[in-house]
């Protein structure tokens, strides 16, 4: 699985908190003090003496969450079969296609319930890669299978559509071979 670094956010310490909320069982204690201009020592006052000379403290914190790369024809719902794919570049390197083929995929057994395929959706913790150059198989008047191009039309496009694939074959147990 990958992980999500998302924004970190800053929240001010209450003054009814002794604790500052936290991510993956961390906590950190806030520390109230003031220091005495008569003795120079440092008094501990209780939440309720401090209220009167409430300091904002901002706090920073970087949130991981995990994300596992996956592949949507509807929003909301993972594909559960995995594709061959099939990729192609141009000899000068700006522009390549990668060509998905799902053989009996899974959303033909949920698009009635949940709704139609409006796309294909590449999801991982980068965001999202989407194309709806997306085409159904017959065989016998029955869905068969579903092919999916996605069109990379800059180096930068390239890069970020191999980041995913390297992602997603991790947790598929999918390997590159070179034909």
């Amino acid at each position: 699985m990958a992980t999500l670094q998302s924004l970190a956010f800053a929240s001010p310490v209450s003054k009814h908190s002794h604790q500052v909320p936290s991510f993956a069982g961390v906590t950190s204690g806030a520390i109230r003090s003031a220091g005495s201009s008569f003795s120079g020592q440092t008094l501990h006052l209780s939440s309720s003496q401090y209220a009167p000379q409430r300091r904002k403290i901002q706090m920073s914190r970087l949130c991981v969450m995990m994300v596992k790369p996956t592949i949507q024809f509807i929003q909301g719902t993972d594909e559960q079969t995995v594709p061959d794919v099939k990729l192609t570049k141009s000899r000068d390197g700006t522009n390549g296609m990668a060509i998905f083929r799902f053989d009996e995929p899974s959303v033909f057994d949920s698009s009635g319930e949940v709704g139609e395929i409006t796309g294909f959706y590449m999801i991982d913790e980068e965001g999202t890669l989407q194309s709806v150059d997306v085409n159904a198989r017959f065989v016998n008047g029955k869905p068969a299978g579903i092919e999916a191009k996605y069109v990379m039309r800059t180096p930068r496009d390239w890069d970020r559509f191999m980041r995913f694939m390297e992602r997603y074959a991790n947790a598929n147990s999918l390997q590159f071979v070179k034909s």
